[in-house]
């Protein structure tokens, strides 16, 4: 998700902004200072001495999980990580089948999840600086690297350097946009609470919004303005929006959701992983924390888990003095005084045999109402970057990333350098265009994917440039996911709290603690890395907690300073 229109909205104020703080995903829901709490010298925390090299469960190895797993093994705690499938999640790199390595022999890859990150998120740049990775900026729609964008609605193309490029009738949805958030959400007074991390600010604003629009559909909130009375400027907003491309798909969610993006910059100046993001959680899996507690220096995730996480999780239960119990694939069985859940919640609810008992009635109804988002990409490897090859007759490159109403949707152009071989992120979709590909291998896909893109670059032989199979990925049909990531619907802004605030297990009834829900299900702000760590964060303290540890008086956990910033609670009658 990134600015299309919108980036070229808040120009302005970017440019107002540069002396002031930044922005980050400090809040709205919960504005606790994660960045600042990873950066402190103290730590996060300790443990008793008497808790040292005890397991704990941590149940899914994406992002989530091996953050999670990482900061309990520099506490001296021994996790135990599952994962069904590969270390990352859905940051998934993958190569190209029958396609030889790029000049320098490195190969090529393709991000299937998780393939560009905005600034904002800073907890989770934490880790990036951690294991020394790279970022470059992302092409997205008009983002100031990308060469050109090419427009393309009902048959009609619109070429563009910038948004002054299109017609005006862009610039009209682009102002109907900032009035509409400006009129129904405060917006220039969240992100000035925001820039100042003024708490009593942020939530005075967020708690009126959240009681006001809870009920609140996206598609209602933009009809419920003055700014977008027009139906077309409604219809080219959705198809072109703010996002990775049409945001229509996200018209039937909760406005909330939006407002979380928004607000907090995550829609903005997005940056890709040189190399691939699957490499943060494998380079965390293998990294040697330079502090650790209990643990030999030259400890890992890796070392201590002999090379290899445990499979899949088949059952879950609760066990005499309130264990928890886990069954993997291999039949193999272990108790653990505490565990950590980051995977899927559904999966609580379809592929583990659960214990009624695991949670309280109220979070088993939160987790069967989550509403997932569907999403497919499909990737070709290509010989070189041609699109930059210019159009003799118009001077123009003779292709552009794309934004469609055509089955593609969205297509992304990612170079690695001058007649070096590159990829084409040929279609890039959500929920009902998603499903359309779901019955079509990966060459099917392609067919209709290069005639889509025929029509709007008659002159373009895509195909003669490719020099590797495809691959595609539909998450809503990937076993261990079945969706790409939770968007709430209006009315679920209760459940949505009752999952994040599971880390603070001193409010459960005492049969009911001991694991802990952690992940992009569990994060106000699903679908972005940052609240993958964020909740990651929050069942480490979790944990820490329940084993009687405690943190540094100069660096209070999320869970230490949790009564002065909870979210709001709505009523329930």
């Amino acid at each position: 998700m990134t600015s299309t229109v919108p980036t070229a909205v808040h120009d302005e104020q970017h440019a107002e902004a540069h002396a002031e703080p930044p922005i980050t995903m400090f809040g709205p829901d919960f504005p606790y200072a994660y960045d600042d709490y990873l950066a402190h010298p103290a730590g996060l925390g300790s443990v008793p001495a008497t808790a040292h090299g005890t397991e704990v469960a941590v149940i899914g190895g994406g992002l989530s999980g091996i953050v999670a797993a990482y900061e309990l093994m520099k506490m001296g705690l021994k996790p135990v990580v599952y994962e069904a499938d590969r270390i990352g999640g859905r940051l998934r790199t993958v190569g190209f089948e029958g396609c030889a390595a790029a000049g320098d022999g490195e190969a090529l890859t393709a991000e299937m999840g998780a393939m560009r990150f905005p600034p904002s998120s800073t907890a989770f740049q934490h880790y990036i600086d951690l294991v020394g990775l790279e970022t470059k900026p992302f092409p997205n729609p008009l983002a100031p690297d990308t060469p050109s964008t090419v427009v393309d609605l009902k048959g009609e193309s619109h070429y563009a350097t910038s948004v002054e490029d299109l017609p005006e009738v862009y610039t009209q949805v682009m102002n109907a946009w900032n009035a509409c958030l400006e009129e129904g959400a405060d917006f220039s007074g969240m992100q000035r609470a925001l820039r100042e991390r003024d708490v009593p600010r942020i939530r005075e604003i967020w708690s009126r919004l959240v009681e006001k629009l809870d009920n609140q559909t996206f598609y209602g909130f933009l009809c419920d303005s003055p700014a977008f009375k027009s139906f077309r400027h409604r219809e080219i907003f959705g198809q072109v929006g703010f996002g990775t491309g049409g945001w229509d798909t996200d018209f039937p969610n909760s406005i909330l959701e939006i407002l979380r993006v928004v607000y907090t910059g995550a829609d903005d100046d997005h940056r890709g992983i040189v190399g691939g993001s699957q490499q943060l959680p494998l380079r965390l899996w293998e990294r040697e924390p330079e502090k650790i507690v209990h643990w030999p220096y030259g400890t890992s995730l890796k070392s201590l888990h002999g090379g290899e996480p445990r499979p899949a999780v088949t059952r879950l239960h609760r066990t005499a003095g309130n264990r928890i119990t886990v069954t993997d694939a291999t039949g193999d069985i272990r108790t653990f005084q505490a565990a950590i859940f980051t995977a899927q919640s559904w999966m609580l609810l379809s592929k583990i045999a659960c214990d009624d008992s695991l949670f309280p009635i109220d979070h088993w109804t939160a987790m069967e109402r989550t509403h997932y988002m569907e999403s497919s990409k499909l990737f070709v490897p290509v010989d070189r970057p041609f699109w930059l090859d210019k159009d003799e007759q118009t001077g123009r490159d003779v292709m552009s990333m794309t934004l469609t109403d055509r089955m593609t949707r969205g297509t992304y152009l990612l170079d690695n350098g001058p007649d070096r071989p590159a990829v084409i992120c040929l279609s890039y979709t959500w929920c009902d265009d998603s499903l359309k590909w779901l019955p079509l291998d990966a060459n099917e896909r392609m067919e209709v994917m290069l005639k889509s893109l025929s029509e709007i670059y008659p002159k373009v032989d895509i195909r003669k440039h490719i020099i590797g199979n495809p691959v595609t990925v539909s998450w809503e049909n990937e076993p261990y996911f079945m969706g790409a990531f939770k968007a709430n619907l209006p009315g679920h802004y209760r459940y949505q709290r009752r999952l994040f605030t599971h880390f603070m297990q001193d409010r459960l009834p005492e049969d009911k603690r001991g694991i802990f829900l952690a992940g992009d299900d569990i994060s106000w702000t699903a679908g972005w890395a940052e609240g993958a760590v964020q909740t990651a964060l929050n069942a480490v303290w979790g944990v820490m907690h329940q084993f009687g540890g405690e943190t540094d008086s100069a660096n209070p956990g999320p869970g230490d300073v949790y009564d002065g910033i909870a979210p709001v609670e709505l009523p329930e009658d």
